[in-house]
């Protein structure tokens, strides 16, 4: 992992990205997208993770994020990337997936070559932590997190995306709680531009 991505205090909000190896599109079936919903509301309700935006992508996880002292961030990451590596696994194996061997052949390979991975590897190392301690990097990244479909071509609206906050932004029920940031000023105004 490199060091210069690496969460420091982890009072701060910070956007984290995990990525899946590979960039495997894993996250298109129901099955896999709740498990990371799941995953991500246990961290809240059991390892004070402090959720302020995130979006799940086809092959990739983007959030804005903190933890709760005496928690360090770092930790609750680590744990969150090992219990979900383990839980797509076992999804992979129990579910209809045409693509079984496939996924699982890249996962074992990326597995082959880190001593601390024993079978299978579903996240790349590191999670890209990116301290927002001012106004303009936590809106453009909020914006940036929201936008991610919308970029892609998989809806028109941020809000219309169901695994994303940007439906909570818009106050709207999303399917997991977060706490929203009041940006309202800023983010009308870097939208503008």
């Amino acid at each position: 992992m490199s060091h210069q991505y690496r969460v420091r205090n982890s009072e701060d909000i910070f956007f984290v990205t995990f990525t899946i190896v590979d960039w495997v599109d894993i996250f298109t079936r129901p099955a896999y997208k709740q498990l990371i919903i799941d995953s991500l509301a246990y961290c809240q309700q059991h390892k004070r993770l402090e959720l302020y935006a995130y979006c799940l992508m086809t092959n990739h996880l983007h959030l804005l994020v903190s933890a709760q002292q005496p928690v360090i961030l770092s930790d609750i990451i680590r744990d969150f990337k090992k219990h979900t590596n383990k839980k797509i696994i076992q999804l992979i194996q129990t579910e209809n997936e045409s693509r079984r061997d496939w996924i699982l052949y890249r996962f074992q390979y990326h597995a082959k070559y880190n001593n601390r991975i024993q079978d299978y590897k579903v996240w790349q190392d590191g999670y890209h932590g990116i301290a927002c301690d001012r106004i303009e990097i936590l809106v453009q990244k909020l914006n940036y997190i929201h936008d991610n479909p919308v970029t892609a071509g998989i809806v028109l609206e941020p809000e219309h995306y169901i695994y994303s906050s940007a439906a909570n932004y818009a106050g709207e029920d999303g399917i997991i709680d977060v706490i929203l940031l009041d940006l309202g000023f800023y983010v009308a105004n870097v939208n503008t531009r």
